[in-house]
Formats: C-alpha cells, sequence, structure tokens
C-alpha cells in the first residue's frame, strides 16, 4: 500500500496530510506565529524551520518515512505552465526562489518537498499550481493592447472537480465540454475542453465574491481611483479584501449572510441574489467560447455547500447544461490523488526545465 505525504504552505500555518492510497490517515494545520517568522527576511529563508516543525509532527504521528512512495506539494506561482504533475527539480527551486510570478508562500512548498524527498531517495512533484494557463489566444485579447487575459486561479480544486466528475459518470475528461466553478472568498471559473482549460475567469474578471470586487464598470473604477487618490497598492487592498459582500453587507461569510435572510433581512437577500446572477453571468461567458455545447457544469469550493446559494446559480444556468454540486476545496485529497496517478503510470509527471535557463 502506497503512502503519500502531502504539504500545503500558508503564509501564517503549513498543513500536511498523510494518504495511504486515496485513503486520508490524518492531516495537520501547523501554525505559525508572528513571532516565529518575523526572524525571516524572505520565504525561502523559511525553509529549514517549516522542514523542522514538519519533521516533529511526523515524530508526534510515528510515521515511518522510509515507507513513504513521494511526497507531494502544492505548487507555487511559477511562470505559466499546463495542468498536471510536475516533477520537482533544482530549475524549478531556482525559478520560484527568484523568478516566481509572484511571492507566495506556497512557492516554498516544492523546496520542501524536495529536500524531504531527496534525503529519502524518492520523487517530490508539484500539481495543477495556481498560475495554470493553458487558454487559447482569441480569449486573451482584451479592447487594451497593453491588457491581456490570463489564467490564474483555483485550478488544483477545479480540475480534481472536474476529474472527479468524469470518474463518477464514467466519462473520459478529454471528450467533455465542462465549465467548473470555484466558489470561496474569490470566485473563478474554468472551461475545461478536450483535455485542456481553454478558458477561465478570474476572481477579477467575473462574479463579485464575499471579498472580491470582481468585473465592474471600468469608467467608474477609474473615477474612483482618481477621486480618492489610491495609490496601487490601495486600490489592490479594496479589490482584493474590502469588495463583495464586505462591502455590500459588512459580512464576508455567506452562512451568516444566509442567517441574515432566514431572519427577513431584505437587503441581505437581493445582494445574495445578486452575488448568484454574478456567477451565472460568468458560467454563460465561457458557455459561448463552447457554441453552448456544454456537458455539465460543475459547482465546488467551500461556499458549495449552501444549498440556498447554489441553487439560485442553478436555476439560471440550466437552460445551458445539467448542473453538479461537488462541495468543498479538497486541496488536500487533490494532490494526493494526482501523486497517485503518476505512480499508477495513467499520468506521466513533466520534469521542469527552467524558462530561464541559458
Amino acid at each position: 500500500m502506497r503512502q503519500i505525504f502531502v504539504i500545503n504552505p500558508g503564509s501564517t500555518s503549513t498543513k500536511v496530510a498523510l494518504f495511504r492510497e486515496h485513503e486520508k490517515l490524518w492531516q495537520e494545520n501547523i501554525e505559525h506565529s508572528a513571532e516565529d517568522l518575523k526572524a525571516f527576511p524572505t520565504i525561502f529563508s523559511q525553509l529549514d524551520f517549516r522542514i523542522q516543525v514538519i519533521g516533529k509532527v511526523l515524530e508526534s504521528h510515528g510515521v515511518d518515512t522510509s515507507a513513504l512512495s513521494a511526497i507531494m506539494s502544492r505548487g507555487g506561482l511559477l511562470p505559466p505552465v499546463h495542468a498536471g504533475a510536475y516533477e520537482v527539480t533544482e530549475d524549478m527551486l531556482d525559478v520560484l526562489e527568484h523568478h516566481p510570478v509572484n511571492e507566495h508562500a506556497s512557492n516554498l512548498g516544492a523546496a520542501i518537498a524536495y529536500r524531504m524527498a531527496t534525503k529519502l531517495g524518492i520523487k517530490a512533484y508539484i500539481y495543477d499550481p495556481v498560475t495554470v494557463d493553458e487558454m487559447i489566444e482569441l480569449v486573451r485579447i482584451t479592447g487594451i493592447k497593453e491588457i491581456r487575459r490570463h489564467g490564474q486561479g483555483h485550478n488544483l480544486n477545479m480540475r480534481a472537480a472536474a476529474l472527479k466528475y468524469c470518474q463518477e459518470n464514467r466519462l473520459a475528461y478529454n471528450s467533455q465540454n465542462l465549465i467548473v466553478v470555484h466558489l470561496g472568498g474569490g470566485i473563478t471559473l474554468t472551461l475545461h475542453s478536450g483535455g485542456r482549460i481553454i478558458d477561465m475567469i478570474s476572481d477579477d474578471d467575473g462574479a463579485f465574491s464575499p471579498e472580491r470586487a470582481g468585473e465592474i464598470p471600468t469608467f467608474k473604477l477609474a473615477a474612483l481611483i482618481d477621486r480618492n487618490h489610491y495609490s496601487y497598492k490601495d486600490i489592490m487592498k479594496v479589490l482584493q479584501r474590502k469588495s463583495g459582500l464586505t462591502s455590500l453587507l459588512g459580512e464576508p461569510d455567506v452562512r451568516k449572510v444566509e442567517a441574515r435572510i432566514s431572519e427577513g433581512d431584505a437587503e441581505a437577500d437581493l445582494v445574495h441574489q445578486a452575488m448568484a446572477l454574478s456567477v451565472a453571468r460568468a458560467i454563460a461567458k465561457l458557455a459561448v467560447v463552447v457554441e453552448g455545447q456544454v456537458d455539465a457544469i460543475v459547482l465546488t469550493g467551500g461556499i458549495a455547500f449552501s444549498q440556498l446559494f447554489t441553487e439560485r446559480v442553478a436555476q439560471r444556468v440550466r437552460f445551458i447544461a445539467p448542473v453538479t454540486v461537488i462541495p468543498g476545496e479538497n486541496e488536500m485529497q487533490a494532490l494526493a490523488d494526482g501523486a497517485l496517478r503518476v505512480l499508477d503510470g495513467t499520468e506521466a509527471a513533466t520534469v521542469y526545465v527552467s524558462p530561464f535557463r541559458r
């Protein structure tokens, strides 16, 4: 029975889990205090510290690391890549440390996995990082030459949901046109066609969400920036953390918004319906890329646990395709399943080569 160790670093925590085949044996969320992290000037300088605390967790669970078959980590912000598994290499680590698309704790995951795996004589992998970008050229063009659309979103969970839908319905993933919606603090959507994510709507390009503004009128946004003399940092804080339900209702938690609805709060009900409509509009935008030939719409993510919200979205888009709900973020399971596909030989891992190599 193969054992997979999974690592998912965040800014103030590191999630780890041990799987035996597809079964999760245990999972822990290791919290890192501000006091712990202030000694490290960069993300990569935390490497030894995070490996040490992970080692203590493994020891506390009595894990025989020599029995591990592979180590899988959440992927960092590499330059655009195709979906699937990547074997961690020295090239990858160099890019994540010196040339990442953005600074994020997930950039450290591959380095942790590689260090541990090399010591054990096994392989380290990442799977479906945030920067998966397989979009076709047609959908990249915008009305401003200097601005092009690109793929960046909750690819790990969305592709896992697409694969799960196909597996449960005995369908070949590469034969389906699927629209997958991740409903979380940010809402992103992907269009899967022919085994590839040919288009996506990121959290700045479509539905508003608990914290994100989504797509808003550009002229009015320009006026808002001018009126308030916002810097880039200022407006990004508004767009990413102070918008959506947070701006409209002062409450980002959909569960609390729905509690207000049940108590007769008409404003909360209207905003909740508007957010569902904004998701439905984004789904419809993706449907036209494949001329309406959509086989299924899959709703996933944390908000997909809300029957009220998913039904409000579904009732507007069922005319496009049947709607399936696969709730939860399921990142750790998705990472373990990806590793097992590589070990099974049903999926080949790409050996990462730096685009910056001379």
